[in-house]
């Protein structure tokens, strides 16, 4: 049965194996791949329609996204359902007034009516603005009054927040519900039965504006990073070198993160749609390390992005093979440093190599490893995707030398570059020095072209006169028989400058004891050295993370 709905694929019918054609050249040495790799450059894109509409032509039937709800039930839903939604809503928009360059936020959760609000928001050649469900009043206030949003898409409990807020966002004239009518807002279902399942997508530029994703607002309040339609094309290349030459026969993505990050919504579910790919779709109110296993053996998961957080505690669970059939093909990990001691646990548990890859909301996917074509090194995050130029520069814009670090930047024109923070031009030229796209992070490059993540500009640690990155000690504490996760952060220190200080969650029936801070101490001393290892240690009973499944250093560097 299919989700709200529509024509379902027939789970007799033996499942497609003809996808779209991939953007790398047809070689697996990766010289070549970079050397001869080339941007394709249409006059006329739009996302909806390469990642709906074009295959719900071809066969409405085919299978789009694989539902799994809480419960168990599976609901199947074809492109077919895609398309016929996403129009009804482009005709439901359009009679309220909201067409081209007006912004649509979408809070929503994983669902087939997200995929289908971002098909029709980018057919309408509106601007899309996921929001994360997690989002508090403030979070969800700022977005909505900054980015002057026009409509809203979203459940029940969305409409609880939207309640407080409402008023501070005066644009916001149209609202609708997928779980019924509520105070302010449309039944979704109800609404788009009463509308034309034909539409007519505008045809815009490859350059033209179709997705405002906010950063996490690190240094500042968040800025809205506005992308063009383009950014698909652009991730294309990033999404094939880390999942081993995607997309092969059987191939099936999933991913714990939220669709409303760039990692959920540009490294899975779009690329699979846009590929002929099947998502699926499930939604965890708080990340669960044997649901995650249970789901990729049931769902038969054949590639999956998981953060680095949330890969490290599927290893701190126990060993996911003895009570699950799981067949990954491949695995991609970014957002943080993935660390040697994850990567090799990925080969023992998985069967496969964890797949690191880099980039960040303004500009994604720059760097990858491709363990199928040797091009994986442990600690380090891999090699520039082809038709990316990737650097670490100095202060000065000038490139630094190898084992020198510097800010990792990428040049432009870059199609996987955004096109401008919301509002904001002056931060918008402050993020470049010359053509290079600066991003913040620090890093260097080894003799043979592979990038090495240190941290944030306000991560790295100096202590003593040296500069010391938090990953490599990380990775180094959950190690650790006793350590589930960790990170460390500098704490001020009159004669240091800063010390080194960690915070750790222990594994299950661990108790905490001074005896067993300075065992972890002693461990990360003798394995990196004197001037890395933490000086203080905090045992605390949940780590803060982000939305996306990112450490909160600020929250803890407070605490310090």
């Amino acid at each position: 049965m299919c989700e709200a709905g529509g024509e379902c694929h027939d789970a007799r019918k033996p499942v497609p194996v003809t996808y779209a054609d991939p953007i790398l050249p047809p070689t697996r040495d990766y010289d070549a791949l970079y050397r001869d790799f080339r941007w394709p450059a249409p006059a006329r894109y739009n996302i909806g329609v390469d990642v709906c509409d074009r295959w719900a032509d071809a066969d409405p039937t085919r299978l789009a996204i694989v539902h799994w709800h809480s419960n168990g039930r599976r609901d199947d839903v074809t492109y077919g359902w895609l398309r016929d939604t996403s129009n009804r809503l482009c005709n439901t928009l359009a009679a309220a007034g909201i067409g081209r360059g007006d912004r649509v936020a979408i809070l929503l959760p994983q669902t087939p009516e997200t995929a289908a609000a971002h098909v029709a928001i980018y057919k309408l050649g509106a601007i899309a603005l996921p929001l994360a469900m997690l989002f508090g009043h403030d979070a969800l206030r700022y977005r909505l009054q900054n980015s002057g949003a026009r409509a809203l898409i979203t459940n029940r409990s969305g409409l609880a927040k939207l309640g407080a807020v409402r008023a501070d966002a005066p644009d916001l004239a149209t609202v609708l519900s997928i779980d019924g009518a509520g105070e302010g807002a449309a039944d979704f279902h109800a609404t788009l039965a009463r509308a034309s399942a034909t539409f007519a997508p505008v045809a815009t530029a490859a350059d033209d504006p179709a997705l405002m994703i906010y950063t996490s607002g690190t240094t500042g309040p968040p800025k809205g990073a506005v992308h063009g339609h383009r950014v698909l094309i652009g991730h294309m290349p990033g999404i094939e070198l880390p999942h081993e030459f995607f997309p092969q026969a059987g191939d099936r993505f999933w991913t714990p993160s939220d669709w409303a990050w760039a990692g959920g919504l540009l490294d899975c579910l779009l690329p699979a749609l846009q590929y002929g790919v099947p998502v699926v779709a499930r939604r965890f109110e708080k990340f669960d390390p044997e649901d995650a296993f249970a789901l990729m053996a049931d769902a038969q998961v054949r590639n999956a992005f998981i953060p680095p957080t949330a890969l490290r505690m599927m290893r701190a669970a126990k060993d996911p093979r003895p009570g699950h059939d799981i067949r990954l093909r491949s695995v991609g990990s970014g957002g943080e440093a993935l660390g040697a001691e994850t990567l090799e646990w990925g080969r023992a548990a998985l069967g496969i190599t964890i797949n690191e890859f880099y980039g960040q909301t303004e500009c994604n996917l720059v760097v990858s490893a491709c363990a199928k074509i040797g091009v994986s090194r442990s600690g380090a995050m891999g090699k520039p995707v082809p038709g990316h130029r990737v650097a670490v520069i100095r202060a000065d814009g000038s490139v630094c030398d190898p084992g020198e670090l510097g800010q990792i930047a990428v040049r432009r024109p870059d199609p996987v570059m955004f096109i401008a923070y919301w509002g904001e031009p002056d931060k918008t030229r402050e993020k470049f020095i010359g053509d290079w796209m600066t991003t913040g992070d620090q890093g260097m490059v080894d003799e043979d072209g592979y990038f090495y993540f240190v941290g944030r500009d306000d991560d790295v640690i100096t202590s003593a006169g040296y500069r010391i990155g938090p990953g490599e000690i990380e990775d180094c504490l959950i190690a650790h028989p006793a350590v589930a996760l960790a990170a460390v952060v500098g704490k001020p220190d009159a004669l240091r400058t800063e010390i080194v200080k960690a915070f750790i969650v222990l594994k299950p029936g661990v108790s905490r004891s001074d005896g067993l801070a300075a065992d972890i101490q002693d461990f990360v001393r003798t394995r990196l050295s004197a001037h890395e290892y933490p000086r203080e240690i905090a045992f605390i009973d949940a780590m803060p993370m982000t939305t996306t499944g990112k450490v909160i250093r600020r929250l803890l560097r407070a605490q310090a």
